[in-house]
């Protein structure tokens, strides 16, 4: 399978910066479903579109048998390309920063390499190919990509569901697997401090807003620290402090914003509650706060099986010392709802470009080694193989 998959290298770049040079943002993929779609029928795969608005699937299979699913995202960042690569975003102020491009070309390429061994060898179960819009934002109504697809049925039917992350901070080819949570729960927080304000040359006729935030900012840091079990992983960081106009005028009001990570689901619980619980704080010194907890993402739970099937893959394919088992980080990946509806894992393939430039997702030079793209197609594809030929433990 790994040959195969480097047979069709070119052809894979040559979709990845298709894709990567024309970025569309969450639910706005267009141009990418199109590509998709077209792609796939190209293939002679059957082609569902218009799946959670903007989503693609493609089916695979004889209709009976075990169904596995394999997912990748394809919206874009609104960060300004500062990469001058000639594959560069056209698309000023969106881009491909976070490697959903390169997820999109691998499953595109897992696609042919599966239509090529499902032409050689009839299955008796089916293989489910889900290209998924908007992972990194939800829209007005707190839907995701991952959320807008089980709606429409994407899963329906899936006994197992796999994909992969690019990491552009791991070298490249390293494999990097790990059972259980993986990735955080991520909510955010925003918060008012509200006091009196008045003149600065008069501070003790009112109350002060800032004054009190100054009390308030040790509670929260240290809730991670003193207020959380230590076994259980967690970070509370604070993105925005926002307050008055003038030297001279103490303001009426602050404004506060952070986000709140978590693996545990009563850690996050409680993270919420001990965040509520600081900023009461304001009420002894004489002002008064308010609190909105928003609920993103759940942690991404990768079922140990799963897992199992996707790294005796992996060794079979690369070898058994590409392979490593470490936790992913405080992260975040709408995936996890999928994993909630069936069983399923994602694990990280190292991408990381060996210049000495670190190229972190989520900033204007992200970029990959593409040499990853057949590696990553190999591995999903000879999963999922494997899967409906019966021949996973």
């Amino acid at each position: 399978m790994l040959d195969k998959a480097q047979n069709l290298q070119d052809e894979l770049i040559r979709l990845r910066r298709d894709i990567h040079a024309h970025p569309e943002l969450g639910f706005r993929e267009f141009r990418t479903s199109a590509l998709v779609a077209d792609t796939l029928q190209e293939l002679g795969i059957s082609v569902q579109t218009g799946v959670g608005r903007t989503g693609v699937v493609g089916t695979l299979g004889s209709g009976s048998g075990p169904t596995i699913a394999i997912r990748a995202d394809m919206d874009a960042l609104p960060i300004l390309e500062k990469t001058n690569t000639p594959y560069a975003s056209e698309n000023s102020g969106v881009m491909h920063a976070c490697g959903h491009d390169s997820h999109t070309a691998i499953l595109l390429g897992a696609a042919h390499l599966l239509q090529q061994s499902l032409a050689a060898e009839p299955w008796q179960g089916n293989v489910r190919l889900i290209f998924q819009p908007s992972e990194e934002t939800f829209d007005e109504n707190g839907i995701s990509g991952a959320t807008a697809m089980i709606k429409d049925g994407a899963l329906a039917g899936v006994d197992a569901v796999i994909a992969l992350h690019v990491a552009s901070h791991r070298p490249a080819g390293e494999i990097a697997f790990y059972d259980g949570y993986a990735l955080a729960n991520v909510d955010s927080f925003e918060a008012w401090v509200m006091g009196d304000g008045g003149h600065g040359a008069y501070p003790h006729r009112g109350s002060d807003p800032l004054y009190m935030l100054s009390a308030i900012l040790p509670l929260l840091y240290g809730i991670p620290s003193r207020r959380i079990d230590p076994l259980r992983p967690c970070v509370l960081s604070l993105g925005e402090i926002r307050g008055g106009a003038a030297p001279n005028v103490i303001p009426n009001e602050v404004y506060i914003q952070g986000t709140i990570r978590s693996h545990d689901p009563n850690v996050r619980t409680q993270l919420w509650a001990e965040v509520e619980n600081a900023f009461k704080l304001a009420q002894s010194m004489g002002g008064h706060s308010k609190v909105l907890i928003h609920k993103g993402y759940p942690a991404l739970f990768n079922d140990g099986q799963v897992n199992g099937w996707m790294r005796q893959v992996a060794g079979d394919l690369v070898g058994e010392t590409a392979v490593i088992n470490e936790e992913f980080g405080m992260g975040a990946e709408d995936f996890a709802y999928m994993t909630q509806q069936a069983k399923g894992a994602m694990f990280m393939l190292g991408a990381a470009i060996d210049d000495g430039i670190i190229r972190n997702h989520h900033t204007d030079i992200f970029d990959i080694d593409e040499q990853v793209l057949p590696v990553g197609a190999a591995i999903l594809a000879e999963t999922a193989r494997r899967f409906v030929t019966g021949n996973l433990p």
